[in-house]
């Protein structure tokens, strides 16, 4: 016996080995909107920036102990190698999949942000709870002309870390224009 794939044509859902399959749900649909690639580069330095005082300060102290015997000299080139391998993921690896993985949408009743490369999150934030919009800028991303936009609520502060300076700016002024909407009509 044969089993295949069927899929219902013109519907949301389908069929599989006989069985009716639900529609997919449109809360697990990835949003579209992207960061600026140049986040990459401010992530990478940013990580660099942490994570080599570890690696430089095991170093020097590694350098600083007598030699006891070469199983010594060993263990801490083997605990060396283990820092800088994860200066290098954190460096390097961590920062393109970070960006592959951040989304956010924005349409006149809520803001979704989908982010995470371990963990996986789907935050959803209702228009009508936004206080406040910010644009924030520190001197990497000053130096990389991205800008962050922070959507301040009465419960914390949710950001979408890195636009270009010029979509920063139309995206904070759209979700206030939605918010203000959105209190409108509450």
């Amino acid at each position: 016996m044969e089993r295949t794939l069927l899929k219902a044509a013109g519907t949301p859902g389908g069929f599989f080995y006989g069985r009716l399959l639900p529609a997919p749900d449109p809360a697990d649909s990835v949003p579209s909107g992207r960061l600026s690639p140049r986040i990459i580069r401010v992530w990478q330095w940013g990580a660099a920036l942490r994570s080599s005082l570890l690696p430089i300060a095991w170093g020097l102290y590694a350098l600083y102990q007598s030699p006891q015997s070469s199983l010594h000299w060993l263990l801490w080139g083997a605990l060396l190698a283990l820092l800088i391998l994860f200066w290098l993921i954190t460096v390097f690896w961590h920062p393109v999949f970070r960006w592959k993985h951040w989304r956010y949408s924005i349409d006149r009743n809520q803001i979704e942000l989908h982010y995470g490369v371990w963990f996986r999150q789907h935050t959803v934030i209702p228009l009508n709870r936004v206080q406040h919009v910010d644009t924030r800028q520190g001197p990497l991303l000053r130096a990389m002309k991205v800008s962050a936009v922070a959507v301040s609520t009465a419960a914390t502060v949710h950001e979408i870390p890195a636009l270009e300076s010029k979509r920063a700016q139309e995206v904070r002024q759209q979700i206030s224009n939605f918010a203000r909407l959105a209190q409108e009509d509450v």
